[in-house]
């Protein structure tokens, strides 16, 4: 199969898993639970492949990148279920955007791989995309869609996530190289969720019970997380990360569908329009 399916498989798992976490959040359920839900809950789907891996001899490198890894990664789920909750899913997915953009910078530092001319020519697209998703308001000024971005917390917390998961790709992909995608995708999740159940452990009280008191929503989330995680680490050990990853950024758009099927957002045609753009600037990136 081809990298591009499991991309594209990994970003309709990973947008659907998004839209049914946003319901959880309207639905008023604890943020911290739903933040743990999409990896703890995702663990036993992950296990099932337990017995169909080989485990790959693994060495220093790969030990210091995951716990590297984790920890950002920890930051970055929980200021990801922050902005969903806080702000509309057509104003926060489109930011994922630019993580291919500040891959641009951060996976040329640590793996060394440079960009060409279209990288640069989808970070203009990406730009006009951004500035697009708040066009209404420019009766205010010439510069007050951008500024509207830094008025939008989740726009702001998911800018900050984008970073995040540029970094987290770079790492991913050194520590699939020093394992397989298979094994990295088994104990990487298993290490999210027992970190983050610590963590939020001294967060959210009664932990436990509130794991389990919506079985069937955080099982589904859960079963689609195990895939994008799955399909994620599988694209990126055959081709370089920032092609995968922009294919991936397609959720972007399922997203804002679903943003129209599920709640009703405003201003949609406007979003709509500009999470296009900021995607194309992704595929031109990827495909020139």
């Amino acid at each position: 199969m081809s990298w591009f399916i499991y991309a594209f498989v990994c970003a309709l798992s990973l947008a659907t898993a998004d839209a049914l976490s946003k319901k959880a959040l309207d639905d008023n359920t604890d943020p911290y639970i739903v933040a743990w839900a999409r990896t703890g809950y995702a663990a036993p789907f992950i296990a099932v492949i337990i017995p169909f891996i080989d485990i790959p001899e693994l060495d220093r490198v790969f030990f210091m990148i995951t716990f590297l890894a984790v920890p950002l990664d920890i930051i970055a789920v929980l200021l990801y279920i922050r902005a969903i909750k806080v702000s509309p899913l057509s104003l926060t997915l489109p930011f994922l955007s630019l993580t291919p953009v500040f891959l641009i910078g951060t996976s040329y530092i640590i793996l060394g791989e440079r960009p060409d001319k279209s990288g640069f020519i989808g970070i203009i697209l990406v730009v006009i995309g951004a500035y697009l998703l708040n066009v209404h308001t420019i009766n205010q000024g010439l510069l007050a869609p951008l500024k509207a971005i830094s008025k939008e917390k989740g726009s702001v917390l998911m800018i900050i996530v984008a970073f995040i998961f540029s970094i987290g790709a770079c790492l991913g992909k050194i520590a699939i190289q020093h394992s397989s995608p298979e094994f990295f995708s088994v104990i990487y999740i298993f290490l999210l969720s027992l970190f983050l159940f610590i963590i939020i452990s001294f967060k959210s009280k009664h932990l436990l019970s509130k794991s389990i008191s919506r079985p069937v929503p955080f099982l589904l989330i859960g079963m689609l997380i195990a895939i994008m995680v799955i399909t994620h680490f599988k694209a990126i050990s055959l081709i370089e990360v920032s092609y995968m990853v922009s294919v991936k950024r397609l959720s972007i758009l399922f997203g804002v569908i679903y943003s129209v099927m599920l709640f009703k957002e405003t201003n949609i045609k406007e979003r709509f329009l500009g999470a296009t753009v900021m995607v194309s600037g992704i595929i031109v990136h990827a495909a020139f």
